[in-house]
């Protein structure tokens, strides 16, 4: 019998277990006991658990979310295929499905209900994870027992024969291989969240550091308070439902199609601002009607150009560059393909004019003036990043009818099916960061590896393609509206003064002072000071924090180092060869857990190629066995 332990059986946990099983063959003939340990039951884990808020939301479409390889699954392993979200959805309600555990009439009705471009609730999709576990374990191949044991890991120790894996309860596990599957942790407080706490504590305030939303106690918000919110990503959206609709208000829809929302009186009023001033783009519903996306700029062999170079490649001086540029042809080429009554000359012509300009931005601007008559169909990268540029405002009301504008335009953008080159954009965007994971990850320079690519690039591409459902900035609107919502502008930035916090704008007249701030992000990746034990302890004592440095730069980046396999990489440099670790918490790309379908998607790639590691880990260790 060989033992492999996972810590964690979130969604990663899962997938790897099924990336392992397919490679099972009758041939191994020694058994295999595979442990998940966590808190919460497999599959979902604690993101996706199904006790959280029936408010909360994917912001992926049901058609845009699996956890199976398929034919475009550049692997090694098997690839094994199975139903997207909706697909499953549908199955189940035609009874194809029958060991889905559907049990609560809410849940029910959502999977009755869903299509292909619904966003389903966080509970919904906990359904699915479990039944992907629970499949996932039916089909185990004789031999092979698969079990969840509930519980915290405390530490993992070497014995004489492996590892023990100790949990908070006392129980110990004996480990052949271990495999670190966590997810997303938080994190001890740092620099301003811990001033902030502090001086929160001093004046009797109420401060919400970064966390999970379903995590993050809400309940000091009191009704009709002013609240500082700084953030307004994803994080933000989810508090703002909980804060609004999760305490008993309520949007109507109006003889014209507008949105009104109408207050419990159970609302704090919430004052949003962040480095943009606005929220992340939300996410897009029309569909392409020109020439596929294709890589024009970031090509292979651009990429290979830049590798064949001597020194390092830099995301800011390197690569952006010709991302931006990739951005630029990705919308025109759908404008083009698809609307040549929107635009003056031919794709064909203007292709020759992009290779022309090729980056020089002033210059592309007075070719798009010629050929592009409606603004609303030129597209320029600094303006989606930045909205408001470098607008300056003379008070609060000014500010917040500027971004209720903004937010308007967008959603237009975003969601009319006559502006689908947003559809090209997001696919393009998609494009380039599959791209970058070509570059091996020791050719990146200390500062991209540390800066650029995990906040810089990471945050742009998120408030790009990884916003809200456009019906949550409709909903936004209709808050603001109701007086619940005021958008408080860019680069805010709060202090605390006079025993209140202090929200300013180096842009905006005025200030805001309150009794509440919520910091409405996800707390920043740290191994070493994880609220997770056993994370603590990997980063601290089996592995290492990666540290880079070169002439320009030096910096850790808050993970843990392993090996393109994913074996943690010791403290004295050396990969153990039965230790490995799998998640956004590890030097690997960031690559999300589920994903698209019929993407060839990195995270599939990934959690294959560390299966297949593993794999032959579990090999080497029951040869040993047999002798």
């Amino acid at each position: 019998m060989t033992d492999l332990v996972v810590v964690g059986a979130g969604p990663r946990a899962v997938m790897l277990v099924e990336r392992l099983l397919a490679r099972r063959t009758p041939a191994s003939v020694t058994p295999l006991r595979l442990t998940l340990v966590d808190p919460y039951p497999p599959g979902a884990g604690r993101i996706w658990r199904r006790e959280q808020s029936s408010l909360l939301k994917l912001n992926s479409m049901a058609r845009d979310v699996t956890v199976f390889t398929d034919e475009t699954s550049t692997i090694a392993g098997p690839v094994r295929s199975g139903p997207s979200l909706i697909e499953w959805a549908e199955r189940v309600r035609v009874g194809a499905i029958p060991d889905a555990r559907i049990d609560d009439p809410d849940l029910d009705a959502e999977l009755r209900a869903l299509r292909g471009d619904s966003f389903p609730t966080r509970r919904l999709q906990s359904a699915y994870l479990d039944w992907f576990w629970r499949r996932t374990v039916a089909i185990a191949p004789p031999g092979v027992e698969v079990r969840w044991q509930e519980g915290t890991v405390q530490w993992v120790d070497e014995s004489l024969d492996g590892y023990e894996v100790a949990l908070a309860d006392g129980i110990r596990l004996p480990a052949d291989v271990v495999v670190y599957a966590l997810g997303h942790n938080g994190r001890d407080p740092e620099g301003e969240t811990r001033e902030l706490l502090a001086a929160a504590a001093r004046h009797d305030l109420v401060y919400i550091p970064p966390a999970f939303t379903a995590d993050a106690d809400l309940r000091g918000l009191t009704p009709g308070a002013d609240v500082i919110v700084r953030g307004m990503g994803l994080a933000s959206v989810d508090a703002v439902v909980l804060l609004t609709h999760g305490r008993g208000g309520r949007f109507e829809r109006l003889p014209d199609g507008g949105l009104r929302y109408v207050p419990s009186g159970d609302e704090p009023r919430l004052h949003l601002g962040s480095r943009r001033g606005v929220p992340y783009r939300s996410k897009v519903s029309s569909v392409l009607r020109g020439a596929p996306v294709a890589r024009e700029v970031l090509t292979p062999a651009a990429i290979a150009d830049l590798l064949a170079r001597p020194g390092a490649v830099d995301f800011v001086d390197d690569v952006w560059p010709l991302i931006a540029r990739e951005l630029v042809w990705g919308h025109y080429r759908e404008l083009f393909t698809a609307f040549p009554e929107r635009v003056r000359t031919s794709w064909d012509d203007f292709r020759s004019t992009l290779r022309a300009v090729d980056g020089d931005t002033e210059a592309l601007r007075r070719e798009v003036a010629a050929v592009v008559p409606d603004p609303l169909d030129r597209f320029d990268v600094a303006s989606l990043d930045l909205p408001l540029g470098a607008e300056t405002f003379a008070d609060a009301t000014t500010v917040h009818e500027r971004v209720r504008r903004h937010i308007g335009e967008d959603l237009h953008l975003r969601t009319a099916p006559e502006r689908s080159t947003a559809q090209a954009l997001f696919l393009t965007v998609l494009g380039s960061f599959l791209a970058l994971a070509d570059i091996p990850t020791e050719r990146w320079s200390a500062r991209s590896r540390a800066v650029d690519l995990p906040v810089t690039w990471h945050t742009f591409f998120s408030y790009v393609a990884s916003g809200p459902p456009g019906h949550r900035l409709e909903e936004l609107l209709a808050l603001a509206d109701a007086g619940v919502v005021r958008f408080a502008g860019p680069e805010l930035s709060v202090r605390v003064e006079a025993g209140r916090f202090v929200a300013s704008s180096p842009r905006v007249g005025g200030e805001i002072a309150a009794d509440a701030l919520v910091d409405a992000w996800l707390p920043r990746t740290a191994a070493a000071s994880s609220d997770n034990p056993a994370l603590r302890e990997l980063a601290t004592r089996h592995g290492r924090e990666v540290s880079v440095s070169d002439a320009t730069f030096s910096g850790s980046l808050g993970r843990v180092e392993v090996d393109a396999d994913g074996r943690v990489v010791a403290r004295d440099g050396v990969p153990h060869s039965r230790l490995f670790a799998l998640g956004p918490f590890t030097s690997s790309t960031e690559a999300g857990a589920f994903t698209r379908p019929k993407s060839d998607s990195l995270s599939l790639r990934q959690t294959d190629r560390v299966a297949e590691a593993v794999a032959a880990a579990l090999a080497q260790t029951a040869a040993r066995l047999r002798l």
